[in-house]
């Protein structure tokens, strides 16, 4: 079952626990969506409450517009998570959500909300550099680009129908991350990245440079794979996020 908190659309839960020690927020990579998690909500379930952000312009979010600049989407996201902080919270983004993870961190902190944790996956740190036009490609190059990464259902790239529909919200996506940064900033909470070794989106030196972009501990950890490794290791993936929220509990 999906629930949808509140009286808006942006997080959802696939497997309910309430009463669950800490909690699992997760973010969508470009073009991705909530329902990308589901696998590791129901590998978590019984470990932590999980809840996936569901950006505007896909899916059930499909009508509304589409947001193309990370601070702003970052702006509306953070207040939507605060009230998520009456236990430990730990944040797991992906390539675009990697950056919009800590984007919305900087922001909670500010007013006393700091994760316990940032898993920065699959993306090279803020303050590196690569200019990246695949927003501004027309839609056979945009599809060549998600065939590429072999991060989009195949079901949806064989369906023109389909595909058409889904393409605006991905453009949207490119535009806002290739249009971010280069940026300097530290969050307060210790950062993991991981990183496949064959990712043609960072290489393990860009994702190694997550380490000054945090004021508390750093750990990299390399997977064999390219940008969307942890579908191929998905067990040790999530092996590493149940020990880093058993870590995040006990230190309460």
């Amino acid at each position: 079952m999906t629930v949808a908190d509140g009286s808006n659309l942006w997080l959802r839960r696939f497997h309910p626990a309430p009463d669950a020690p800490a909690r699992l927020v997760c973010f969508p990579h470009a073009g991705g969506s909530a329902s990308f998690y589901f696998p590791v909500s129901a590998a978590l379930a019984s470990d932590c409450d999980v809840t996936a952000l569901q950006y505007p312009g896909r899916q059930d979010r499909r009508a509304e517009p589409n947001v193309d600049d990370i601070g702003a989407l970052a702006d509306r996201i953070a207040p939507e998570l605060a009230p998520l902080f009456d236990r430990p919270v730990v944040f797991f983004g992906h390539s675009m959500g990697a950056i919009i993870a800590f984007e919305v961190a900087r922001r909670l902190q500010r007013s006393g909300h700091t994760p316990a944790l940032l898993f920065a996956s699959g993306r090279r740190a803020p303050s590196t550099r690569r200019v990246e036009t695949v927003h501004q490609r027309d839609d056979d190059g945009l599809v060549a680009e998600l065939k590429a990464l072999s991060g989009t259902d195949a079901q949806v790239l064989g369906d023109e129908e389909l595909l058409r529909m889904v393409l605006p919200a991905i453009r949207s996506d490119y535009r806002a991350i290739e249009t971010y940064g280069p940026v300097e900033a530290t969050v307060d909470c210790p950062i993991t990245a991981l990183v496949g070794d064959a990712d043609p989106k960072s290489t393990v030196e860009e994702a190694q440079a997550w380490r000054a972009h945090t004021t508390a501990g750093f750990h990299l950890q390399v997977f064999a794979g390219g940008h969307f490794y942890l579908s191929s290791r998905a067990a040790e993936v999530i092996e590493v996020i149940r020990e880093a929220l058993r870590d995040a509990v006990a230190v309460v």
